[in-house]
């Protein structure tokens, strides 16, 4: 029986040294469908995730096709301007955002960021998302702000043979966990 008890206790003291585990993020998902042509739906999604550890936030903000037979890509004559707003309820936070996607231009206007994605024809529903990520500091001190809300809304206008429609915004809102 001594030598078990002996047993427990050097695995009791080798967890004391493992790792943290990594802190789970708080999130959000947004999700909003708007109709298009015959039985098509445009469907426009905003995700969002943010880390209090070192104040920084993933986001995600796209839209798709959904059809009868799921959810799909645009056809070839589509061009379309997806935009998307980054911003907090707290003046004092800077919202610091860098997006991912290959024809994006992203406008800093004090208080919030402003990313504008143009999409041109065809392809897989992932084609059309801009990814990135959103560093949150304090104005006063640089350092990290955590104590605050992150917004990001989406909206787009699509156009191709037929349609031409601009969806409503799309709002995923989190804090940091």
């Amino acid at each position: 029986m001594k030598r078990l008890v002996a047993g427990f206790a050097v695995v009791g003291v080798m967890l004391t040294f493992l790792p943290a585990p990594l802190s789970a993020a708080a999130g959000n998902t947004a999700t909003t469908l708007f109709p298009l042509d015959g039985p098509n739906q445009l469907e426009t999604h905003a995700v969002l995730e943010c880390y209090r550890p070192d104040g920084h936030c993933d986001f995600t903000a796209g839209a798709d096709m959904r059809t009868p037979d799921g959810v799909t890509g645009f056809p070839p004559s589509l061009w379309a301007r997806q935009t998307t707003e980054i911003r907090s309820t707290n003046r004092l936070a800077y919202l610091d955002a860098h997006a991912t996607s290959q024809f994006e231009r992203v406008m800093k206007e004090g208080g919030s960021d402003v990313i504008t994605t143009v999409y041109f024809g065809d392809g897989p529903p992932d084609k059309y998302q801009t990814t990135g990520r959103i560093d949150s500091t304090d104005w006063s001190t640089g350092q990290p702000k955590t104590d605050v809300d992150v917004i990001v809304c989406t909206h787009v206008q699509v156009v191709y043979t037929g349609v031409n429609v601009t969806s409503p915004s799309t709002c995923a809102q989190t804090t940091f966990s």
